[in-house]
């Protein structure tokens, strides 16, 4: 059984816009701009390393697709090399190799997908998909590096959902420049619900 794994780059007002650039946004690549260190580092390479398949929107999808395949090294080879499934109601025949179009109903094709694939499922960016797994409770695990910034604008990562979404605390460490690494699971209540 997989397990959804959203990972984000986030300012302290919520923004999850373009942490890396590439996309048209005033603040892009304002991720670049504070040192997440050598552990913060690490951590996301280890994160890499671990996932065993990539869940994307379709716009993080292409800015993914333009970005890794002519990358190299021990964090490009892996996203090159494991299974994406790229959510997307009008993307036919993707180009980056291992990836498969999904379309449908959010719920159903998640919970389809965390069936079929073993182990953690990672979701980068993509905030549509990211604000519609928390509203079906699919999210089993919720990591955030929050940036010491106020961006003031731009795409934020949590939505209006129809009720509370309750989360449990297992990792908080500070690395770099004041980047506050928080690793939340579901809660035991919410844990229980099935997907």
């Amino acid at each position: 059984m997989g397990r959804i794994v959203v990972t984000e780059f986030v300012s302290l007002d919520g923004v999850m816009e373009a942490p890396g650039g590439g996309e048209d946004f005033r603040h892009g690549g304002w991720s670049f701009e504070i040192d997440r260190g050598e552990e913060g580092n690490q951590f996301k390479l280890d994160e890499t390393t671990a996932s065993d398949a990539l869940l994307l929107g379709r716009s993080t999808y292409d800015g993914f697709a333009a970005a890794w395949p002519s990358r190299e090294g021990d964090f490009a080879d892996r996203l090159n090399s494991i299974p994406k499934y790229v959510f997307s109601s009008t993307l036919e025949d993707p180009e980056w190799n291992n990836s498969t179009v999904i379309s449908g109903d959010v719920e159903e094709e998640v919970a389809s997908l965390k069936r079929a694939q073993d182990g953690n499922i990672v979701v980068h960016g993509s905030a549509q998909l990211v604000q519609a797994l928390l509203e079906h409770d699919l999210v089993d695990e919720l990591r955030l590096m929050v940036f010491p910034v106020v961006l003031g604008a731009g795409k934020r990562l949590f939505g209006a959902t129809t009720d509370k979404k309750r989360l449990r605390l297992t990792e908080c460490r500070t690395v770099g420049d004041g980047v506050t690494i928080l690793v939340f699971e579901r809660a035991a209540a919410d844990a229980s619900k099935p997907v």
